[in-house]
């Protein structure tokens, strides 16, 4: 018993730490978010001539140029407790550049489970977005079928498409012309700390509370030979008188 109650503490300690290290990365992030929405609009070239890792996130740029027709609904998303798809699409920019966008999302309709994507707007556009890192997980999540996916990639997208796109990706804030009514645009993500530290407190309280029932236990079972053993030896020196009675 004593082995299974160490075991638990040891990995409730564990849950605990790791939902201290999501809070810490919340912290970051928020933090990431605020520092760079506060900074003005700069031209997407500007800031995406790398990989986009975390830290590259959330400057808001802007890009011109016109949309090449392609486009992938990233299905399974939902957005203020609606179901539904985002719609990205590929556009060539003025500066010969082909950029992911990701024009908003689309709500699940009845009877239309996928939705039907909303054709990309004609000639010139301009579009003021976030800067996002590509999505990772599963390649086959990434990878195209029948223009539907679950992640949303530019490497694994433009290799689908036989081209090369600019890593990451750009979530539109605004269009110019304006997009479709059918497409909301994302916003930045909830900056709370979200549930973490509650969460830390109670499988650190979990932690407590199993040692101390343990140590009740072992108190009790302490108590409970010792009880005994007295018994015993009460039993053990009273056989001998019983015998010279009889």
């Amino acid at each position: 018993m004593g082995v299974l109650a160490a075991i638990l503490a040891f990995t409730f300690i564990q849950l605990g730490e790791w939902q201290l290290r999501r809070l810490d990365e919340r912290r970051d992030r928020n933090a990431t978010v605020l520092a760079h929405e506060s900074l003005p609009v700069q031209d997407y070239s500007a800031v995406m001539t790398q990989e986009i890792g975390e830290d590259d996130q959330w400057f808001r740029v802007t890009a011109t140029g016109t949309y090449t027709g392609d486009q992938f609904q990233v299905r399974y998303r939902s957005l203020d407790g609606a179901y539904g798809s985002e719609v990205v699409a590929v556009m060539e920019t003025d500066r010969g550049d082909l950029l992911l966008v990701n024009r908003g999302f689309l709500t699940r309709q009845p009877g239309h489970p996928d939705g039907e994507m909303p054709a990309t707007l004609d000639g010139t556009v301009t579009v003021t977005g976030y800067v996002r890192r590509n999505d990772r997980g599963d390649e086959n999540a990434m990878t195209p079928h029948e223009n539907q996916v679950r992640l949303t990639n530019s490497d694994a997208l433009g290799k689908a498409m036989g081209v090369t796109l600019v890593n990451g990706y750009v979530s539109m804030i605004e269009s110019q012309p304006a997009e479709s009514d059918a497409l909301i645009p994302l916003s930045t993500p909830d900056m709370t700390e979200g549930p973490h530290l509650s969460y830390a407190l109670q499988w650190f309280a979990f932690t407590a509370i199993g040692i101390i029932g343990m140590g009740v236990l072992i108190r009790a079972d302490l108590r409970d030979r010792k009880k005994a053993k007295a018994k015993a030896a009460v039993e053990e020196a009273s056989e001998p008188a019983e015998e010279e009675v009889g």
